[in-house]
């Protein structure tokens, strides 16, 4: 090989080395003592919503001042999810309240759509909206079902082998999936009859907590039991798997940016991971706080956001 080719030669190598991804920045930001957050959502306009488990109540930051400020549900509250809609408004799902919960933006008035009283106690945990405006949900206890905003009504489905019912979220092409805790399987929804499918991962007890759709439609599920990350292209029917790198990893939340990367939480090591689909590389992003206890995350362009009930706080991931 002459010169120019060595240098070549390295020169590919070099850029192989080269994450695919910006390197990032972490930032946190402390919320209100005793409100507890578990689920976060930025939204387009720049603020982040996030649900205040333990305060029963809605938060919301201002990222430019770091304030945030809690926002009354209702009695009873114990908000698990929320997720910003196609009409701009956080939607959460209420546990405590059994109810699915519209909170106006600018007013701050909430609207609550309560289950059917013959399913009670659903244990709600996660929502997402279908392609024609229909929010899907999810609860452990069991169930999942839809919500049409334009009409109020909602159904309810029981779930394939009870309880287990987590995380949710629906592909480019319209399709929705969620994921089952207890169940360990990967549930396929037919919009139209409710009817749920069970898709087996290729590792059994499992344990698939949570799920996001890439856009390519593959669906990206963590194994909470098993310490793997999955996915299943809808298209090719077919599985991966890979399993988290050091000692004992738990994969909680997991997050696919607008790029296809992968984004995922690994309580075990305390840490948010970032994994490669083209290198099959992870790569850590070290918490600042012990015992984070990230449950969830969500992003935007070049930012991925977090909650840390562990530690009253919020944090971001910045594209440097």
């Amino acid at each position: 090989m002459n010169r120019l080719g060595v240098m070549m030669l390295a020169l590919a190598m070099a850029l192989a080395s080269v994450p695919a991804h910006a390197k990032m920045a972490l930032q946190t930001y402390a919320l209100p003592e005793g409100a507890g957050p578990h689920d976060v959502y930025p939204a387009p306009d720049g603020t982040v919503w996030f649900t205040a488990q333990a305060a029963g109540k809605l938060g919301r930051l201002d990222p430019r001042t770091g304030k945030s400020d809690l926002i009354s549900l209702g009695r009873g509250s114990a908000p698990h999810g929320v997720i910003v809609g196609p009409d701009g408004a956080p939607w959460v799902t209420d546990g405590g309240q059994n109810a699915i919960v519209r909170v106006d933006p600018l007013t701050r008035a909430a609207k609550v759509f309560p289950l059917p009283k013959d399913r009670a106690d659903a244990n709600l945990n996660t929502a997402t909206f279908d392609r024609e405006g229909v929010l899907w949900f999810t609860g452990q206890n069991g169930v999942y079902g839809r919500l049409d905003p334009r009409t109020g009504a909602i159904a309810v489905f029981d779930a394939p082998r009870g309880v287990g019912p987590y995380g949710i979220t629906t592909t480019p092409a319209g399709e929705v999936f969620y994921a089952s805790l207890a169940g360990s399987y990967l549930g396929r929804i037919d919009l139209k009859t409710g009817k749920a499918t069970v898709l087996e991962p290729p590792v059994p007890r499992q344990g698939a907590r949570r799920v996001w759709s890439d856009s390519q439609g593959a669906l990206w599920i963590t194994g909470w039991d098993s310490g793997d990350l999955f996915r299943y292209d809808s298209k090719a029917k077919s599985w991966a798997r890979w399993h988290l790198p050091g000692d004992g990893p738990q994969p909680y939340a997991v997050y696919v940016n607008e790029a296809d990367a992968v984004w995922l939480s690994d309580w075990g090591a305390n840490a948010i991971l970032h994994f490669d689909p083209k290198s099959e590389r992870f790569e850590s992003y070290p918490l600042p706080d012990r015992y984070a206890s990230v449950r969830q995350l969500a992003g935007r362009k070049g930012e991925v956001w977090g909650a840390e009930s562990g530690a009253d706080k919020l944090f971001v991931l910045r594209a440097e």
